[in-house]
Formats: C-alpha cells, sequence, structure tokens
C-alpha cells in the first residue's frame, strides 16, 4: 500500500529545500556565468525538445550542469556528493530528473491498476466493501501518477499534487479499515442498516473529508509549505492504518475486534496473520529512506529502491484484500 509513503516518511526528501551544494560559492559562480552565456546573451542557446516539453528552463539546466560539473570533480578527488536543493545528483534522462523513481512509480501504478481490475472481477458485486477498496484503488493510482511526475521535474506545484495525493491515499486507507473493522458498512443493496449505523458513517466520512480539505488549506497558506507538519499528519494516519490491522491479527485467545460480521471475536482466518506480516514488510521497506546514500552512478538511490520494494508488497496486500472478502461469513450480510 502507499502507507510505506507514510512510513517512509514521504515528505523528508524536501525538509532542507537548500543544500550545502547549491549554497557552495563554486555552484553560484558556475551557476551565474553559464547563465550569463547561454540565457542572456543576444542569442540565447536553445534547450533540447525533451527539456521543454518537462518545462526546463535555461537557469535550471545551467545549474544542473554546474551540479554535475563540481559532483564529478569532486568524485575524482576522493569527496563524498553533495546535495543540491534537498537532492542527490541524478542523471536527467529523456528531462526526467529522477528516472528510476518515476520508473518505479510507474511500476506501482501498474500494480494498482493490476488490483482494481482484480477486485472488479473477483470481489461480488454485493460485497459490502467493494466500493470502498475501488475507490481506495483509484485513489491510490491518482498518487502514483503525481509521483512520476514529481519525479520527473520537481517544481513547487508537481511537489503539492504529489504530497496532497498520497496524503488523500493514507487517509482513504484508513477511511475504509475503519469501516470493515467496525462494520459501518451497509450489510446488502435489500437489507436496511441500523439507523445509529448509517449515523456514525456519514459522521465518519465527514470527518475525513474536513481532515483532507483543512490539511490542503493548511500547508497551501504562505509563507512556506510546513514539512514537518505533514509528515506528523501522515504518521498520525499511517500508524492508525496499521494498527488496526495488527489487532486483526492477534491470536483468537486475546482478539480486541471482532473481525467478521456474525462471527465471534475468537473467530480467526487462517489469512489473518499475513496482515502483521504485511505492515511488518511495510515498516521494514522504509529502511531504504532511513539510510539514504548517494544515488548509484547517479541514477539508483535509497528513494527508488524504496518505490521499488513497495510494488510486491501492494501486489501481496491485494491478494490480502480479496482473501479477506472471500470469507464464508461475508455472505450472510449480503
Amino acid at each position: 500500500m502507499r502507507i510505506a509513503v507514510l512510513l517512509g516518511f514521504s515528505a523528508i526528501l524536501s525538509i532542507v529545500y537548500a543544500s550545502a551544494g547549491d549554497r557552495a560559492q563554486e555552484f553560484q559562480r558556475c551557476s551565474f556565468l553559464c547563465d550569463n552565456r547561454e540565457c542572456k546573451g543576444p542569442s540565447p542557446t536553445p534547450l533540447p525538445l525533451a527539456l521543454r516539453i518537462t518545462r526546463w528552463t535555461c537557469l535550471d539546466n545551467c545549474r544542473y550542469n554546474c551540479m554535475h560539473e563540481i559532483t564529478s570533480q569532486s568524485i575524482a578527488a576522493g569527496k563524498r556528493p553533495l546535495q543540491y536543493y534537498g537532492k542527490w545528483p541524478f542523471v536527467r534522462v529523456a528531462g526526467m530528473q529522477e528516472p528510476c523513481s518515476v520508473l518505479f512509480s510507474l511500476l506501482n501504478l501498474w500494480v494498482h491498476i493490476q488490483g482494481y481490475s482484480k477486485i472488479r472481477r473477483i470481489i461480488p458485486r454485493a460485497h459490502p466493501l467493494k466500493g470502498f477498496y475501488l475507490i481506495w484503488s483509484i485513489a491510490s493510482m491518482n498518487t502514483w501518477i503525481w509521483s512520476a511526475v514529481f519525479h520527473t521535474r520537481d517544481t513547487p506545484l508537481t511537489e503539492k499534487l504529489d504530497y496532497f495525493s498520497a496524503a488523500l491515499t493514507i487517509l482513504t486507507a484508513l477511511y475504509f479499515t475503519v469501516i470493515r473493522f467496525f462494520h459501518l458498512y451497509t450489510p446488502s443493496t435489500s437489507e436496511r442498516a441500523s439507523p445509529a449505523r448509517i449515523i456514525v458513517l456519514r459522521v465518519w466520512t465527514i470527518i475525513c473529508i474536513l481532515a483532507f480539505i483543512g490539511h490542503i488549506l493548511y500547508l497551501s497558506l504562505p509563507p512556506r509549505f510546513d514539512y514537518q507538519y505533514n509528515i506528523i499528519f501522515n504518521l498520525v494516519l499511517g500508524l492508525s492504518h496499521n494498527a488496526l490491522w495488527l489487532l486483526y491479527s492477534l491470536p483468537a485467545s486475546i482478539s480486541l475486534l471482532k473481525r467478521f460480521p456474525n462471527r465471534p471475536k475468537s473467530y480467526r482466518p487462517r489469512v489473518a496473520g499475513r496482515a502483521a506480516t504485511l505492515v511488518i514488510l511495510t515498516t521494514a521497506a522504509t529502511a531504504f529512506e532511513l539510510f539514504d546514500f548517494p544515488p548509484w552512478r547517479k541514477a539508483l538511490d535509497a528513494h527508488a529502491l524504496w518505490h521499488l520494494a513497495t510494488a510486491p508488497i501492494t501486489s501481496t496486500w491485494y491478494h490480502f484484500l480479496i482473501m479477506d472478502a472471500s470469507d464464508p461469513s461475508w455472505k450472510e450480510v449480503r
């Protein structure tokens, strides 16, 4: 799931927008000279089509070239590369700033497209949770699209779209998980839900909508994007989501949640333990984020590896949700 975005502190890569590399006088001087020579002369150097499509400016291109020129000199001298504007120096491909992260974001998008198709095909239409799972799947696809866009070209707009989409996916995951565990869904199309359940579901839905709107409005206020708040907001949502699935996995003897309708708390299907395994794997994948390192061959870094790790985990999450939805007890509430 995109919950890994949360536990990996999705915003942490841009907490420090100004880094040692772009603050260095050598870099500032190189960028200034290049800007005057290539961009402000009587005949500015035209950019290749790929750079124009991905919205690079002449000054951006100067900064990119200066960054790699200085980085190559540092590596040749046996020095550790520096970060520039909060990121490691990457070799761009067809205008993409972080090609590996773009590729792996698209891989995650493909996994969600496949998962969406499986939910539509395997889970019966009458299942009370099918609609919620499909909404989460669509939100996740939207997130990985913007992740690919953001890693293609990092701008204030693409950064916000990536972070806001990630928060929506995490919130949607918590939204359907609460509905699933506290049985707030409508039992079936033919059976009427209790008035109390309908009220609680509506209140929970309104809370989630207002929380997301408030989150966006707060982060959109000047003078700056509050990265620390963004991390805390997503952390609370993600840990709450994971805590519920860990409760789902508890042994039958100490079960705290009623896992399935019309079953006692002690009812525990064989698949229950898989939820805890997935939570652990999701958390473990964040090690790539916590132990950051300069990109290998200026292309593959810890963040890209983290995106790669989330793809098989997400595929397994879909398989688990389908197995959970296939439990015989659900037939009794359709």
